[in-house]
């Protein structure tokens, strides 16, 4: 079984190689030691959809803030509507959540509000789950000491916090996977991200998924084949994307049919 340190030093590895193939361009030697200091003082994962580097800057996630809560056995979290402060009519809303590390602890307490000019276009309508998400998240960065602001925290100007519009199209297996292989949601984040940046088909990359892995579904992909085709997709993306995007058109007829 490998050490603290041996898995520490993997994940901070995993996270500098996979970072460079999705933010290559925008990586720069302070963004990697960034990392390997985030990776160290807190584990977060680029692979499980921890972390992503926007506008130059680390952001941490919504699924990063509860794995650090978990693996410090959070004691819960509470989440109260602020009525005074929301007004259902015009879409604000506004939340106070508090962490309690332990048992007996006073808690540490943060706020969220969302309305619609303060939210990514494409979560109109959700401002309410906005609002909860950024409260929780606020209250959680308190209490673990991160000090990087989390993305859903972030107003419309940056890229959406909630799921886009493509990776709803994916059915659970395509990217769930089960407790072997390592998929689940921080994976499909980081497909997410992929999807979104460059435009691609979700429905053509998980046949594409299927048969770089070379099994009949993703189900029964290893962790290891999810990972690396996670990593190939998120390279081919940044090199090449015209010759990607011929490669996924090849299984038009497979969509097709499906249909």
């Amino acid at each position: 079984m490998k050490s603290a340190d041996a898995r520490e030093r993997a994940l901070a590895a995993c996270n500098c190689r996979l970072a460079r193939k999705l933010w290559g361009n925008h990586l720069s030697n302070l963004h990697v030691q960034s990392l390997k200091q985030l990776t160290s003082s807190f584990r977060l994962s680029v692979l499980q959809g921890d972390l992503f580097l926007l506008q130059g800057k680390w952001y941490v996630t919504h699924t990063g803030l509860l794995q650090v809560a978990s693996r410090n056995h959070c004691a819960g979290i509470r989440v109260e509507l602020l009525d005074r402060y929301c007004d259902p009519n015009t879409g604000r809303w506004s939340f106070r959540a508090t962490v309690f590390k332990a048992r007996g602890c006073k808690g540490f307490v943060g706020y969220g509000d969302a309305e619609p000019s303060n939210v990514s276009p494409l979560v109109r309508g959700a401002e309410m789950r906005v609002a909860e998400t950024r409260a929780v998240n606020r209250a959680l960065r308190k209490a673990y000491g991160i000090g990087i602001c989390s993305v859903e925290e972030m107003g419309s100007f940056t890229e959406p916090a909630e799921p886009p519009h493509e990776l709803t199209k994916l059915p659970p297996e395509s990217v769930a996977g089960n407790s072997g292989n390592g998929g689940g949601p921080r994976v499909r984040d980081l497909l997410c991200q992929i999807i979104r940046q460059h435009q691609l088909d979700a429905v053509l990359v998980k046949a594409y998924a299927v048969d770089f892995c070379g099994t009949k579904t993703l189900r029964d992909a290893s962790r290891e084949q999810v990972e690396n085709f996670v990593s190939h997709l998120a390279d081919c993306a940044k090199k090449d994307r015209s010759a990607l995007l011929c490669q996924l058109n090849s299984y038009l007829k497979a969509k097709e049919g499906a249909a």
